[in-house]
């Protein structure tokens, strides 16, 4: 299973779907395993600032194979390794990115959101991941 244009396209419907549901406008990104955009969508009205974190929660997520807040752990103050969220062009350690694996548990892509506070912005990329995860 790849991260083909279809199912790219397909977590940007269904995370704008799931979205639209609680009345927040956001950023989507989906990444390739290599972090390239193959897909991206600015719902009417999301704010500008966050197509920059939308992209980088999905790199973050695909960049180290998890969700994007587990990387808080590795960088927060006191960690192994703070700063880490200056490595690679710089990492959005916190909610509403996710990795998405295939069935097999290979890393596909990854999936970043938004707009909304960090909660809802998680909620939504949840949404949209589990609606397509295995039906691709």
């Amino acid at each position: 299973m790849d991260l083909d244009l279809q199912l790219a396209t397909g977590l940007i419907e269904r995370a704008k779907s799931a979205a639209s549901e609680t009345g927040v406008r956001v950023i989507i990104a989906v990444v390739d395993p290599g972090t390239n955009l193959k897909a991206f969508a600015r719902m009417d009205g999301a704010v500008l600032g966050s197509i920059d974190i939308a992209i980088k929660k999905a790199r973050t997520a695909a960049l180290f194979e998890c969700n994007s807040e587990d990387v808080w752990e590795y960088c927060k103050p006191g960690a192994p390794a703070p700063g880490l969220e200056l490595s690679n062009g710089g990492l959005a350690p916190f909610g509403g990115g996710i990795a998405i694996k295939a069935p097999n548990g290979k890393l596909i892509g990854a999936l970043g959101v938004s707009g909304g506070s960090v909660n809802q912005d998680q909620t939504i990329a949840q949404a949209a991941v589990a609606a397509i995860r295995f039906n691709a």
